[in-house]
């Protein structure tokens, strides 16, 4: 089978906005890029779906102190001051970057000031992938990435993937690789998130590297129960019924999921937006159209009609846990590999929650700035052309099982999802629950690491299946190792917060999983 070989000095995986602005970034550093694409760069993921509030403030210290502090409480106070400084002063920059280079078209107020704290993404990754072109960056849209390969030090020295429009492999020989390939959401049809599936954390362990944070990992969405919208911002000016048309005392949209997520193992959950004032309803039809689309075809109007919600799991793609970073270039363990965006932790601004959009936004586009910069001076550094290096693929579970090779990797997501899906498990988190679904995903690994290797496109979805796997045994085996309940973790079995576990949790390996307190933060360069 022919293989379409390709040099380059940095490596981009994945087209979402971390990904995006990492391409950019090292093209402006004077690296060649390659740029690898799930889907449509511009197009897939979720933030090209939806609109995305950033977390924009104005330099000013009493306004950054306070921005600051409103969610270090909420994260569990495991974030780091100077690293969401940090990423205050690059999301400051990225968003004038973005109105004055891009000219994105930002909403003005009373005075003629453009309002620069929210994007619409389809016209930011639209105006995102002309910059990418712009910067000489070779783009390979439909081109997921399978592994990664490493040289005989074992630093990473590339990645081979697949072309799913030309059906044939490639192979892409690069000094540096950055992971940006999204959170994961276990294909639970959360809007945007099917190409999340979680496969750079995969491909990243498989190198060696390490990941934190993965027991805030049991985000979950609110979406009306006939579509996969997910955007929750809204459901803040609801109120909550139970089926018989009663209020559903202590259900929320940023403190009361789990109130919501109980109801909803024993009976429907209805919802009615009744807090909006007339100015805040057009507000939001303005703001957030598609929102709004499939109420309009239902013929339901969510300001005065109650309609069912459901809650749709989003794992890291809006939780915290990630790639675990070493450097304020975010560098891992392991040479040559970098992470940013979901795929990288978010824990460092986060702490333990996040929600939508704000926070997640800010670090996709400060921590894809770094990753693509610290690439292309590790390219630099390294000197000459990235063929002619031996390099070794270091694909397992899904590509090189250890045993005879099979099909079927739907068994395989059917069965993760069975554990990771369902609120009493994942949500409502308990011993008695986490223990038996971390055993059923154990024995779920040990089969597909045996036997299950795909062919062409079917590669591409065993390597997710096995990625979705692997996501699903760190988050637990993080999770209970975490013996209290702290930011969106919370223990149905623990539910106090314990002073002497303020610390974050480093997880790592494949065939045997382990859990460990980082004993230090990733260094900020001064």
């Amino acid at each position: 089978m022919t293989i379409n070989e390709i040099d380059a000095d940095v490596l981009v995986a994945g087209g979402g906005p971390a990904g995006a602005w990492a391409a950019v970034k090292a093209a402006e550093a004077g690296a060649s890029v390659v740029l690898a694409d799930k889907g449509y760069l511009g197009t897939s993921g979720a933030t090209a779906s939806a609109g995305t509030g950033v977390w924009y403030v104005e330099p000013r210290p009493e306004a950054r102190e306070a921005a600051m502090a409103s969610r270090e409480g909420l994260g569990g106070y495991l974030a780091d001051r100077e690293w969401m400084a940090r990423v205050l002063d690059q999301t400051y920059a990225n968003m004038n970057e973005l109105a004055e280079v891009s000219r994105y078209p930002f909403p003005v107020d009373d005075d003629g000031r453009q309002i620069r704290r929210g994007l619409q993404g389809p016209e930011y990754m639209r105006r995102m992938r002309v910059r990418v072109r712009r910067a000489g960056v070779r783009v390979l849209d439909h081109s997921p990435v399978t592994e990664l390969l490493a040289d005989g030090s074992g630093a990473v020295a590339g990645a081979a993937g697949y072309r799913l429009r030309d059906e044939h492999p490639f192979r892409v020989t690069a000094r540096a690789v950055v992971l940006a390939t999204g959170g994961c959401a276990f294909l639970s049809k959360a809007l945007g998130c099917d190409v999340n599936t979680g496969d750079g954390a995969l491909f990243a362990a498989e190198a060696g590297a390490e990941l934190s944070g993965m027991e805030f990992s049991n985000a979950y969405a609110i979406a009306p129960a006939f579509t996969s919208v997910t955007k929750t911002a809204f459901y803040s000016f609801a109120t909550f019924y139970h089926a018989d048309g009663s209020v559903l005392e202590g259900a929320g949209s940023q403190r009361g999921r789990s109130v919501i997520a109980r109801t909803l193992l024993t009976e429907p959950v209805l919802c009615r937006i009744d807090k909006a004032t007339p100015e805040e309803q057009r507000a939001m039809r303005l703001a957030q159209p598609n929102f709004f689309l499939p109420f309009d075809r239902q013929g339901i109007d969510p300001f005065t009609d109650l309609f069912p919600v459901t809650l749709l799991a989003e794992g890291t793609v809006r939780g915290t846990g990630g790639i675990r970073i070493t450097g304020p270039d975010c560098a891992t363990t392991v040479p040559g590999l970098y992470a940013a965006g979901d795929a990288a932790t978010r824990e460092l601004i986060c702490g333990g929650f996040t929600g939508g959009g704000s926070h997640n936004s800010a670090w996709a586009m400060s921590s894809g700035t770094w990753a693509g910069r610290g690439a292309a001076r590790h390219a630099a550094e390294l000197g000459g052309r990235a063929t002619g290096r031996p390099v070794r693929a270091l694909g397992e579970a899904g590509v090189r099982p250890a045993g005879p090779a099979t099909g079927g990797h739907a068994e395989y997501v059917r069965a993760v999802q069975a554990e990771v899906l369902p609120y009493d498990k994942n949500l409502l988190r308990h011993a008695d629950r986490l223990v038996p679904a971390l055993d059923a995903l154990d024995r779920t690994w040990r089969e597909l690491a045996g036997t299950l290797r795909g062919e062409g496109a079917g590669l591409v979805r065993a390597r997710s299946a096995a990625a979705m796997t692997a996501h699903a045994r760190w988050m637990y085996s993080a999770a209970l190792a975490r013996t209290e309940t702290r930011g969106m973790h919370k223990r149905q079995d623990l539910p106090e917060q314990d002073p002497s576990q303020r610390r974050r949790l480093v997880t790592g390996g494949l065939h045997e999983v382990w859990t460990r307190p980082e004993t230090a933060a990733p260094a900020v360069a001064s």
